[in-house]
C-alpha cells in the first residue's frame, strides 16, 4: 500500500486535470457541448437504449438527460421511436448523421491529445492509458458484487465489461 503522502499527491493531481477536460470541451464545436457528445458517444459503444438506461450511464437526473436528448434529436444525430415492448417508452439510437458527428468529435480529440502530448513517447502514453484504465477499474469494482479494498484482483475487469458497469463517462468521445 502507498504512503498517505502519495494519495494526498494524487487527489491533487487528479483536481489539477480539471485543465485536460476543459482542453477537451474547448475543441467541441460549438453545437456539440459536453452532454450532446456523451449522448453520442454512449449510444455508439451501447447500442440503441431507453433514455432511463441513458440516464444512468450519464449518472445525470432524468431531467438533464432529457434536454441533452432533445438537443441531438433537433439536430438528427439521433432517432427517437416507439418502444415495441412499452409503447409509452422512446428506443434512442444513433443516425448516420451523429455517427459523422463522433467521427468529427474523435477526429479533434486524437488531434488535440497528439499535439498536447507530442513530446510523450508511445509507451509513456500507453502506460498512462494502462494506469488510468486500472484506476477506473479499482473504484467500479467497489459496488456490492465488486471486490473489496485491498482485494482487487483484476478479475472485475473482464466482468464489469460484459455486464456494461464500467460504462459510467463523461467523457465526449
Amino acid at each position: 500500500m502507498a504512503a498517505r503522502s502519495q494519495y494526498e499527491e494524487l487527489a491533487r493531481q487528479l483536481s489539477a486535470v480539471g485543465a485536460v477536460k476543459r482542453g477537451l470541451a474547448r475543441i467541441l464545436p460549438a453545437e456539440c457541448p459536453a452532454g450532446s457528445a456523451a449522448v453520442l458517444s454512449l449510444l455508439r459503444q451501447h447500442g440503441e437504449m431507453r433514455i432511463s438506461r441513458l440516464a444512468e450511464l450519464l449518472d445525470v437526473d432524468m431531467s438533464v438527460t432529457s434536454r441533452h436528448v432533445a438537443h441531438v434529436a433537433e439536430r438528427g444525430w439521433i432517432e427517437r421511436s416507439p418502444d415495441p415492448a412499452d409503447k409509452r417508452s422512446r428506443i434512442l439510437r444513433l443516425t448516420p448523421d451523429g455517427r459523422d458527428v463522433l467521427g468529427d468529435l474523435n477526429r479533434r480529440t486524437t488531434e488535440m491529445f497528439a499535439h498536447s502530448l507530442s513530446d510523450w513517447s508511445d509507451d509513456e502514453v500507453g502506460q498512462l492509458n494502462t494506469l488510468l484504465a486500472r484506476l477506473r477499474d479499482s473504484f467500479a469494482c467497489r459496488g456490492p458484487s465488486g471486490c473489496g479494498p485491498g482485494k482487487h484482483s483484476g478479475d472485475c475487469r473482464s466482468r464489469h465489461a460484459d455486464s456494461d458497469n464500467d460504462s459510467h463517462t463523461r467523457t465526449p468521445v
